[in-house]
């Protein structure tokens, strides 16, 4: 009797535990299929006299915020998995977009209206909708995990009172909590927090934590755009103690042992005029069979070691951004600019690569070694250009005088490269870069196109040279390695490319497989043609996304099957990675010993490299636009010639010759009816006129927004 009092008594008093509460719900919502039931019945299904209630409510919240389950509207509950949801985390935002990657590494485009309100690093419950572009696209159903709570944006004056205008939403006006000491005004740009989130962006309220200066400053809206993906200026203090140790330290003899002396070689390098990384050198010979190019990187991995303050702080950069006249490095200056750089007439520690190229430029065998060198010239694109083309004066031949040799048989080979490369049909895509030209006085005065001559060429074929050698060799030792991987462009992408060419009436070849000849033949079809400049575009949105990879998946691109990052360590952290993997594969180290090390780590910096490289595109994107909108400030109402670059329903995009582009909106064309036929035109029904991709038109700058970096122009109807 007392025995049964006693076995009821620890029945009664067993509380059932929240996971089991977890197995419990799950169990019945999958039997529930798609069925969507309130929390109350869920609740009745589930709970028991013996488990609190507490421990089903924490169970439940739990389950939501993994995003296994979804509350809809009214208390309604679903298993999100069974309505086809996913969960991820809200990557970036855009002005009227935002990007979100799942779990299992799906990125997916937001529209604006189905944000929800998230904010960057948000974890979020991603519903998928009808998609546009045919990638991914969704709606957000549920913020999981709320992340970051700061935005940027520009003060505004309305009816009597000061609200924030996010940069995310430039449309929308958010209240401003008073109560701190911060000072701002109208026009400023400034760092808020939120204090009170909202289901869209407008509901949100905010305290203003820092002011960066005037909206109407490119500078300021820059330091605003770096705040808003995390790029750091400064370096932590151990990491600037551990380079300036490095610094102090200098390139010493004892360094020089077990490193081939090349010093005696005629090696160079070639520049931008302003660098001060310089990370490349080369030298080339004859041979009686072809060529010997040799490619000699500064050896960061001699100074930046594995696990070092130094190698974390470059992990998590990345990559060195670019913007305006500013960078931001991936090592402190102490490296980039000094120890590291290949600065003429001083002792440098290298990785030098020497390929043997037969007369056709095929790659006949390939070496590499640590190395010794000292540079004898610091090349200039632009006089190495003159020098080639026969305009340089008296300084820049005695500048180059001993290297004259070089300069010739470098040009020689390059030529040889180039028609190499038109031989296996890679596509010859053209890129618009701009030069910004940077007062005194930080603001931007002119908007200049980068020129590019064919010692850019020469440079860019060496590099890919070593490039390629260094994932061959990755390849044949059968080693763990970061590679630099393109893969041929998704079906659905060469479809929609195929639907813009037969709109624009550009020939292509028919393929049930898309592959670089493809792309080379509709270039050619296109090249020499006003339609080129949109079809190149065309051809280049349908590209899938270069990334780094663990795995040796070819570069489509450039048709090739191997092919890694291994000449800018200074500035990219995958090549630095790699050159500590090949001077481990140089020790002979063998294949066990280097899989167990590094295995983990070339997945870890692949990952991390590719997720860096986006920001810094986005953030150097972002800045340049704010520059030349301050540029452009100072040229409203002037007339330009422009080609029609993308067209939309609500207007079209012109560009101009130095790469500044600005809308033309719809409301701003002459009165009418348009059609829109997606993407290639936009037509007036009655009078048939056309505004069509790659169309050259007059257009006036009508309006600049430096916080946003838009330009808004009009229709010149003088002309």
């Amino acid at each position: 009797m007392s025995g049964k009092s006693k076995k009821k008594n620890i029945s009664h008093n067993t509380e059932i535990s929240v996971e089991s509460y977890k197995n419990k719900i799950v169990t019945f919502l999958r039997s529930c299929n798609k069925k969507i039931i309130t929390l109350a019945e869920l609740e009745k299904k589930c709970r028991t006299k013996k488990g609190g209630r507490d421990n089903f409510v924490k169970a439940f919240d739990e389950l939501r915020t993994d995003g296994v389950v979804v509350m809809r509207k009214g208390m309604k509950v679903a298993f999100a998995e069974r309505l086809g949801m996913h969960t991820g985390e809200i990557t970036r935002l855009s002005r009227t977009f935002g990007f979100a990657k799942t779990d299992d590494g799906t990125e997916y485009f937001i529209p604006g209206k189905c944000m929800l309100g998230a904010m960057p690093h948000d974890k979020v419950l991603i519903a998928d909708i009808p998609s546009r572009s045919g990638e991914p696209e969704g709606e957000i159903v549920d913020i999981l995990v709320f992340g970051s709570n700061e935005m940027t944006g520009s003060i505004e004056y309305v009816d009597g009172n000061l609200y924030l205008v996010p940069d995310i939403s430039p449309n929308t006006h958010i209240f401003i909590d008073k109560g701190n000491n911060i000072i701002f005004s109208e026009g400023d740009k400034v760092l808020a927090e939120i204090t009170h989130r909202g289901k869209r962006h407008a509901e949100h309220k905010v305290r203003i934590i820092s002011v960066f200066g005037s909206s109407e400053l490119a500078s300021s809206c820059a330091e605003a755009i770096l705040i808003m993906h995390g790029v750091e200026k400064d370096f932590p203090e151990d990491v600037i103690r551990e380079a300036h140790k490095i610094e102090e330290g200098g390139v010493q003899e004892y360094s020089f042992n077990n490193r081939e002396d090349l010093r005696h070689l005629p090696v160079f390098t070639i520049d931008g005029a302003e660098s001060k990384d310089l990370d490349d050198a080369i030298s080339v010979e004859r041979t009686e069979n072809g060529w010997i190019l040799g490619v000699h990187i500064a050896d960061v991995s001699h100074y930046v070691k594995g696990n070092s303050s130094l190698d974390k702080e470059a992990l998590r950069r990345g990559t060195s951004i670019y913007y305006a006249d500013k960078v931001i490095p991936m090592l402190p200056k102490a490296l980039s600019n000094g120890i590291c750089s290949l600065n003429p007439d001083e002792n440098r520690l290298t990785l030098s690569a020497f390929m043997e190229l037969d007369e056709n430029g095929a790659m006949l065998s390939y070496r590499f070694c640590k190395s010794v060198i000292k540079s004898r010239v610091k090349g200039v694109y632009s006089e190495v250009n003159s020098i080639l083309d026969g305009t340089a004066d008296n300084d820049i031949l005695a500048k180059y005088d001993s290297v004259a040799q070089e300069i010739q048989l470098i040009d020689e080979l390059a030529d040889v490269l180039i028609a190499k490369k038109k031989q296996r049909n890679a596509p010859e895509l053209e890129t618009t870069e701009s030069k910004l030209i940077i007062g005194e006085n930080g603001v931007c005065i002119d908007v200049q196109p980068r020129e590019r001559g064919k010692a850019e060429r020469i440079i860019e074929e060496f590099m890919l040279c070593a490039n390629e050698a260094a994932a061959k060799l990755a390849r044949e030792k059968n080693v763990p390695f970061v590679y630099r991987v393109h893969e041929a462009p998704p079906e659905e992408k060469t479809a929609v490319l195929c639907e813009f060419l037969t709109k624009m009436h550009i020939e292509y070849p028919h393929f049930t497989e898309f592959k670089p000849v493809h792309a080379s033949a509709i270039l050619e079809n296109a090249r020499g043609t006003e339609k080129f400049q949109a079809v190149n575009m065309a051809v280049l949105r349908s590209m899938s996304k270069a990334k780094y990879s663990e795995e040796p998946l070819g570069h489509f691109g450039l048709v090739l099957d191997d092919y890694a990052h291994f000449t800018s360590p200074i500035r990219r952290y995958p090549d630095l990675a790699i050159h500590r993997i090949i001077t481990d594969i140089l020790a002979g180290y063998d294949e066990k010993w280097l899989e167990k090390r590094y295995s983990g780590f070339v997945v870890n910096a692949s990952e991390k490299s590719s997720s860096a490289e986006l920001t810094a595109i986005s953030v150097e994107r972002e800045c340049d636009d704010c520059y030349k909108a301050e540029y452009m400030k100072r040229h409203i109402g002037e007339s330009f010639t422009a080609k029609i670059s993308s067209v939309a329903e609500y207007g079209f995009y012109a560009e101009l010759p130095n790469s500044v582009e600005g809308l033309v909106h719809i409301r701003t064309l002459p009165e009418g009816e348009y059609d829109y036929s997606e993407p290639v035109a936009l037509t007036e029904k009655f009078s048939g006129v056309s505004y069509e991709l790659g169309d050259t038109v007059q257009v006036i700058c009508a309006s600049v927004d430096v916080s946003s970096g838009n330009v808004d122009f009009v229709l010149d109807e003088e002309e």
